[in-house]
């Protein structure tokens, strides 16, 4: 089994990076989570830690490749890499901002044979489909599953 804080640990010497108590403790706050708003990391930090300097871990995690963000409208969500966590892609809730992880081998096998046709090496990717969750489907009547895009 891959020992994830090691894992981090080395990733951030790699980078010549410290590793501080703040820096291991919102990385302990998004590990085996779903994606989080920042105000939801914030929240999640109970004082432990500063707003800002939350928004500058987050930042250098971006830059180093322990934290990723969805994009939802003008809006992001933080979630681990796939160094830390499972590969998976999204379906995103227009409506409730929800996001539910997908992780199906079809899809998988689908963007390796594009890839693959197209003579194309791909290094990552990241699936988010928008669109509106059955909760918010049942309270919006004039939507409707579309069959083709």
């Amino acid at each position: 089994m891959v020992n994830l804080d090691n894992d981090f640990k080395t990733l951030l010497k790699k980078h010549g990076y410290s590793i501080t108590d703040q820096r291991l403790l919102v990385f302990n706050l998004l590990l085996g989570q779903e994606p989080l708003t920042m105000h939801e990391l914030i929240e999640r930090a109970n004082n432990q830690i500063d707003r800002a300097s939350i928004y500058r871990i987050i930042g250098l995690f971006d830059q180093i490749g322990i934290t990723q963000r969805l994009n939802i409208g003008w809006k992001y969500r933080i979630e681990l890499t796939d160094k830390f966590a499972q590969h998976h892609h999204h379906l995103s809730c227009l409506s409730c901002h929800r996001v539910i992880p997908i992780n199906k081998d079809e899809l998988e096998d689908f963007m390796s044979q594009l890839a693959a046709a197209q003579k194309f090496t791909p290094v990552e990717h990241q699936v988010e489909i928008q669109g509106y969750c059955s909760q918010c489907s049942k309270a919006r009547p004039e939507l409707k599953l579309k069959e083709s895009y």
